[in-house]
């Protein structure tokens, strides 16, 4: 089956859809990359999603958002299919994983009640009828009424993907958040332990953003961090986030290391150069501390922070002892990731195979993940 998947994450660098080839194997999938193409947003859409991502807002802004983005989707779509030459009619099916502006996973007290919440826009509705795609959308939101935290969800795609008979594996992701999944040696499904590590390029991002004007929206290959310093004391209390002493399952997002945290970090008047080495340093980390839980040889990273030297050379000296490579070694364009797990996510769901791994995410029970706007 021929599926696209679109992905815009915490980084909010741009639109990215895979379009892959799925078919079921024994106890996975056979995943074969066709093309993959990211679309940068337009600076003013992404001020409109930072404006209502964790923020006061207007619903109007984001009922105006939530359609813009599923015209925006579409239209990625489209250019992803003309660029790689793929006829849109050979696709069958869409996994859309919205823009996410609320994500709050642990049950707070409102009006009374207990509530969890989450909150992804990018109308499904507009991709099914722009594209004649049957759009799949809204994955998280099952997940969390079956108690779970909604993320990460990349894990059960891990666990079809990259899980050996005989080598324990981790599966590192940096995007705007860093997630890994633990995959025992010949695991189950139950086996898999995954967790939102904290902070992957967010923090980042958003220094680099202050720091160039709007110039760069990230530090690429690390430059600016490579020749800056890292300051201990920031760096520390950035470390005692209660955040990073949690047990999982868990999970985080801008709610944690967004706007605030990082107006704290500017308050302290530091370089900006040597905040943005500070905030590369707590990535590589948070991250490698977390994988230091578990005796694995291999990690096999995704995402943008891939291309982050400076971030992957520190990983690299904290786990002296694991092999680091890129999921592009197995088959996986690292960038393309995120957005291929989607498409493999939407096609579960058509298969009616439940998405998520409750031992990851804290759910009573798998459930199936998405909701469906036919074509």
């Amino acid at each position: 089956m021929r599926v696209a998947g679109v992905m815009s994450g915490t980084s909010l660098d741009g639109i990215d859809v895979a379009i892959v080839d799925i078919a079921r194997r024994r106890g996975g999938v056979r995943v074969k990359p066709v093309a993959f193409h990211t679309t940068p947003y337009p600076k003013l859409v992404r001020e409109a999603i930072l404006g209502v991502s964790n923020a006061m807002t207007h619903t109007a802004a984001i009922a105006r958002l939530n359609f813009l983005l599923g015209e925006l989707y579409a239209a990625a779509i489209r250019e992803t299919c003309r660029r790689g030459r793929v006829p849109l009619d050979s696709v069958v099916l869409a996994g859309v994983h919205g823009q996410t502006i609320f994500h709050e996973a642990a049950p707070v007290e409102y009006l009374g009640h207990r509530v969890a919440s989450t909150l992804q826009i990018g109308e499904a509705a507009v991709v099914a009828e722009r594209t004649g795609l049957w759009t799949i959308s809204n994955f998280r939101e099952r997940d969390m009424a079956a108690g779970g935290r909604g993320a990460p969800l990349a894990p059960a795609v891990d666990y079809l993907l990259f899980r050996s008979r005989r080598w324990p594996r981790i599966a590192l992701n940096i995007g705007g958040i860093a997630n890994i999944s633990f995959l025992p040696a010949g695991a189950g499904r139950g086996d898999v332990i995954a967790f939102d590590t904290g902070p992957g390029n967010m923090i980042i991002d958003a220094l680099v953003w202050h720091y160039t004007g709007g110039a760069q929206s990230y530090d690429r290959g690390g430059r600016i961090a490579r020749r800056a310093s890292v300051h201990p004391r920031v760096l520390e209390a950035m470390l005692s986030d209660p955040y990073f002493r949690r047990e999982p399952p868990k999970a985080c997002g801008r709610e944690q290391f967004g706007r605030e945290f990082v107006n704290g970090l500017l308050a302290t008047g530091l370089p900006l150069p040597d905040l943005i080495a500070t905030a590369t340093e707590l990535t590589a980390r948070t991250v490698a501390g977390a994988i230091a839980r578990f005796e694995v040889r291999e990690v096999i990273a995704s995402g943008g922070g891939v291309h982050n030297r400076r971030l992957m050379r520190r990983l690299r000296e904290l786990l002296p002892g694991c092999s680091i490579v890129t999921s592009a070694e197995y088959g996986i364009d690292p960038d393309a990731k995120e957005a291929i797990a989607f498409a493999i996510l939407a096609y579960e769901f058509v298969q009616g195979r439940a998405g998520n791994l409750p031992s990851a995410t804290g759910a009573r029970h798998a459930v199936l993940l998405g909701k469906g706007s036919p074509a």
